[in-house]
């Protein structure tokens, strides 16, 4: 799916927004348009309430009064008309995405050496890359959208911090002691004297094939940035007692990984 949404036509550092700019062509086929872009918007009993202008239809869904299943009927026909039919129904159907991206990335706290106009494009394809490869009968073809933004979001930012601690370790005065910060002895190091910060021993861990990538995620997310569990459990569509025993489990297989390590001289 080629051209789904506007590339920015300037740097990031001039303000230009990837969001801002699919929003304005989205806004475009709608309210803007002379003959506006219309679609059904369906009720939970599968009939039609009547053909609305795509805009508006956004605007429903994002609606505190519209139901769950309401939602999800609105979508299958969002995703398959993106699926079937031509130019603009694939750009319609990103652009329906972009209310619950701005609340996402908004949450972000971004390392310095990443724009947040890349994380933005970084999410918009995620979202046009899922879209084509999603299944006629998915129980919540939307859910899946917008994991998938979620997921390339935060693996984006964990590899920008990642670089940043390795490239860009924080200037020591020598007559000031080193500033404190978690980490492990790495005793397979030569002469024992190597560290590894917390981020190093998560994607180890991972190469290791003791945690799984989203494990380590939602450790790095939680543990070290400070997320909120109970967020991340909303923008994943998870129950956030589940996130915390997910997390619970992680931690202890990561724990039983280090001991083993720390024996290993």
């Amino acid at each position: 799916m080629r051209h789904v949404f506007p590339t920015p036509g300037a740097k990031a550092g001039e303000g230009r927004s990837p969001l801002g700019e699919l929003d304005e062509a989205f806004l475009a086929l709608g309210a803007a348009a002379a003959r506006p872009l219309t679609m059904p918007v369906l009720l939970d009993d599968g009939r039609a309430e009547g053909d609305w202008p795509v805009d508006r239809v956004r605007a429903r869904l994002a609606h505190p009064g519209t139901t769950a299943g309401q939602r999800t009927l609105i979508w299958h026909e969002v995703v398959r008309r993106a699926q079937k039919l031509p130019e603009p129904w694939p750009l319609v159907a990103v652009g329906m995405t972009i209310p619950v991206l701005r609340r996402m990335l908004r949450r972000q706290q971004l390392p310095q050496r990443l724009e947040r106009a890349d994380l933005e494009q970084t999410a918009l394809a995620a979202v046009a890359t899922t879209l084509p490869l999603l299944e006629d009968d998915h129980p919540e073809p939307h859910r899946a959208l917008f994991n998938a933004a979620d997921r390339e979001i935060h693996r984006l930012i964990y590899t920008a911090r990642k670089q940043e601690r390795h490239e860009c370790p924080a200037p020591i005065s020598p007559d000031t002691p080193a500033p404190e910060r978690p980490y492990v002895e790495d005793r397979n190091a030569a002469d024992g004297g190597e560290e590894r910060d917390e981020y190093t021993v998560l994607a180890a861990a991972v190469q290791a094939g003791v945690l799984k990538a989203h494990e380590a995620q939602l450790i790095a997310l939680t543990r070290l940035g400070k997320q909120s569990v109970k967020e991340i459990a909303a923008q994943r569509g998870l129950a956030w007692r589940t996130l915390y025993r997910h997390r619970a489990a992680a931690e202890s297989h990561l724990a039983a990984y280090l001991r083993r390590q720390a024996y290993e001289v």
